[in-house]
């Protein structure tokens, strides 16, 4: 059988711990065949963005289509946008797909510097009615309205849970109609923790791109996001990459 193939959407990270080189990683060690549509260049490490230029919607929308018309596409990872009109092309393009897509809002680096403006945040609303699956982190969530504002939008979501308090950690499933699915783990203490959210979306995309059910797409994905948190090689004096190339999960 040939590899599922998974269209990345996503910024790109200098420093290759997150954004397309964080999904190109995953999406390889998992056995899926990586393509990207490239939405904005960053310069960043792990001390944070310094610079951020934003590639237009035409560019990012030819990227997609070349992808599509040649290749195929089996999922999609939504990543960082760069801007509302990035936003609105992807969604025009996914209205016309019958793939999984998996959404991940990223609205903050995990240095702490801001990677989406309040429009297109909003434009987020038509992605997340599009996407099998969006993953907001703790403070997106909360952005989003939380629990209530999510439950309100009638679609299905993971509220991760890194980024809370306390030694464990409880990754939350929430399907309309369906009871939580808490999945939960100890806590790894690490400093390393660059790219764990573009990370865990691409994981979760390959696995439905290889025809996972839900829930075990996200129990395997999250298996190999804390096996990559214990190989982390240890680089750069912030928050460090993963370990991609020795995670087993």
């Amino acid at each position: 059988m040939p590899p599922p193939r998974i269209l990345s959407i996503a910024g790109s990270d200098s420093s290759g711990g997150a954004g397309i080189q964080a999904d190109i990683k995953t999406i390889t060690m998992l056995g899926g065949y990586a393509m990207t549509a490239i939405t904005a260049v960053t310069a960043q490490n792990t001390c944070g963005v310094t610079m951020v230029d934003a590639l237009g919607p035409a560019m990012v929308g030819a990227q997609i289509d070349a992808c599509i018309s040649d290749i195929g596409v089996d999922a999609v990872k939504i990543g960082m946008l760069g801007s509302p009109e990035v936003a609105h092309l992807v969604a025009d393009r996914l209205e016309a797909l019958a793939v999984p897509v998996v959404f991940d809002p990223v609205m903050i680096a995990t240095s702490g510097a801001a990677l989406a403006d309040a429009a297109t945040i909003a434009a987020f609303e038509r992605l997340m009615r599009l996407a099998t699956l969006t993953t907001p982190n703790v403070s997106e969530l909360e952005a989003l309205g939380g629990h209530e504002g999510m439950a309100a939008r009638g679609i299905t979501y993971l509220a991760k849970g890194g980024d809370a308090e306390g030694e464990r950690v409880d990754d939350v499933l929430m399907v309309p109609g369906e009871a939580p699915h808490v999945m939960s783990g100890s806590r790894i203490h690490t400093r390393h923790t660059h790219g764990t959210g573009c990370t865990l979306s691409s994981a979760i995309a390959t696995g439905l791109g290889k025809g996972l059910p839900l829930p075990e797409a996200i129990d395997r994905a999250r298996l190999f996001v804390r096996s990559a948190l214990r190989a982390a090689p240890g680089f750069g004096a912030g928050h460090g990459p993963l370990g991609h190339g020795e995670a087993r999960g």
